[in-house]
């Protein structure tokens, strides 16, 4: 490495692993052989987990270095907080070990698990590895130590596992747990409580493990349900192992959760949603709209044709008579011209009257392609389906007036389709009757998806040719505004203001 001194001592950051001795590696205990220096961080009570589990590697003429942090809690009168306090204690300690580096000394800092995930080595590394020769020796994780004391896969196949800080807020863990596949929470202690939550809110607390002081002594296993928060210590973990071979809950009774996809890919998935998905035994739903949820060992897909909702909707209520915990697959959001209302209808029935329905939000095609183009829906806006398979045209031909007529933006769903062609001449002739020829429309097809198109095209100038069921349009109101910014990018907005607003204001 450039403008480094090769007389000066060098660095070595040392996992030491997650506390039982035997788990060091051999790399580990030669660097601490070879080392002048031993350092290690303690709390103010001096005793220091790192030099306990390294100690009968410690020599008498090892010179050692106890970097002592001046609190333990965020409770402090420092000017800076906290972070100012820590980040002075980091300052110094550093420097300590500078000075032995620069007299030619080796310095090994001692680290619990591994040096550089959620360790205090990172600190030093961070300040002195730019100037002196560096090697980070990596140490086995708390994570694979409680994995390997549970004796259960964290993850398996294409399962996703994070790894999470317990001090993050509730709301956000609860989000990330309800996202993902398999989990580990750290530093837990007095975040527990909060922890718990999370895992509860997020309905993931039946599968959460607790595992305490992982292969060191005073190490404790058990469900985390059962666990007092008033005996829980820093070192500790919570784990939500992998899903892959689970045994299915006994159920009397299931329930059926319809979750929107948004309008494309993994990327428009909610949390909330994700989780859904991950936990449902069975998936029902069009099949296009299935392909865009990942294949879960253990899982049930049943896909069927676009045009039979109601029967879908009745065979997910079944299953879940059953005893089965069904996802009802749906496109943007499933409350908007989709299948929210088919379970819902077919759900009010006597027979499924006890079966417990939830509706899970998504992205709605409508928003999808109004943040592609700009900001269209920024006012007062009506959306209406241009179908007429399931409504005559003459009710939304009266329902398209209204609202021209009322000035509102229009999200026009269901546009055309290879037996539909005639509806979008027939609602642009109407539209201009109350629009200017060149009121903005904004023409989006695919948004999201591999071949996404969004054009903005005067009313006047629509083309009912280009159109179809991949498509979305947005007609403005007589406030919508274009505009061509610097980089050629044409976008449109709707004001927020109303000009009737802007003059009972002056």
């Amino acid at each position: 490495m450039s403008g480094i001194d090769a007389t000066t001592g060098r660095l070595y950051g040392v996992g030491l692993g997650p506390g039982d001795p035997s788990l060091m590696t051999v790399r580990a205990v030669e660097i601490i052989a070879e080392a002048d220096v031993i350092a290690y961080h303690s709390a103010r009570h001096g005793r220091s987990i790192a030099r306990s589990i390294a100690a009968k590697h410690i020599r008498a003429d090892h010179v050692e270095e106890a970097l002592v942090y001046p609190l333990t809690t965020e409770t402090t009168d420092h000017p800076g907080g906290y972070r100012g306090a820590m980040e002075e204690f980091y300052a110094a300690a550093a420097a300590r070990l500078a000075a032995h580096l620069d007299a030619g000394r080796t310095v090994a800092v001692l680290a619990e698990g591994d040096p550089l995930f959620y360790g205090s080595y990172m600190h030093m590394h961070k300040r002195l590895a730019d100037r002196y020769e560096t090697e980070v020796i990596p140490g086995v994780t708390s994570v694979s130590a409680a994995a390997a004391r549970l004796g259960t896969p964290l993850a398996e196949g294409e399962e996703v596992l994070t790894i999470l800080p317990g001090t993050l807020p509730e709301e956000e863990l609860t989000a990330r747990l309800a996202a993902t596949d398999a989990a580990v929470i750290m530093k837990l202690g007095r975040t527990f409580p909060k922890v718990r939550g999370a895992l509860e809110r997020s309905g993931r607390l039946g599968e959460a493990r607790y595992v305490e002081r992982a292969t060191m002594a005073g190490e404790r296993t058990a469900a985390l349900a059962g666990v007092d928060p008033e005996s829980v210590p820093y070192f500790a973990v919570a784990v939500l192992p992998s899903r892959v071979g689970a045994k299915p809950e006994i159920r009397e009774r299931g329930e059926v959760v319809v979750v929107g996809t948004g309008p494309a890919g993994p990327l428009w998935l909610t949390p909330e949603t994700r989780g859904a998905l991950a936990a449902a035994d069975d998936l029902v739903g069009y099949t296009t709209y299935l392909d865009r949820v990942p294949e879960r060992g253990g899982q049930c897909r049943h896909g069927s044709d676009n045009r039979v909702e109601s029967e879908r909707a009745e065979f997910a209520l079944e299953l879940a008579r059953r005893g089965r915990r069904v996802a009802v697959v749906s496109g943007g959001d499933p409350g908007v011209f989709a299948m929210a209302t088919a379970v819902l209808e077919a759900a009010a029935q006597p027979e499924y009257a006890d079966v417990p329905v939830r509706v899970l939000p998504g992205v709605t095609a409508a928003n999808a392609a109004a943040a592609a183009a700009g900001a269209p829906l920024g006012h007062d806006y009506a959306t209406i389906s241009l179908s007429d398979r399931l409504k005559p045209w003459e009710v939304i031909a009266e329902r398209l007036r209204s609202a021209a007529a009322a000035d509102l933006v229009l999200a026009l769903y269901n546009p055309g389709s290879r037996s539909r062609t005639w509806q979008v001449g027939k609602a642009r002739e109407l539209l201009l009757e109350y629009r200017g020829p060149d009121t903005p429309v904004v023409v989006g097809r695919d948004v999201g998806g591999a071949e996404q198109s969004v054009r903005i095209v005067p009313l006047g100038e629509l083309d009912p040719a280009e159109v179809d069921m991949r498509t979305i349009l947005l007609v403005g109101s007589s406030q919508t505004r274009t505009v061509r910014r610097g980089n050629g990018e044409q976008v449109v907005w709707t004001p927020r203001r109303y000009p009737e607003a802007e003059r009972a204001g002056s």
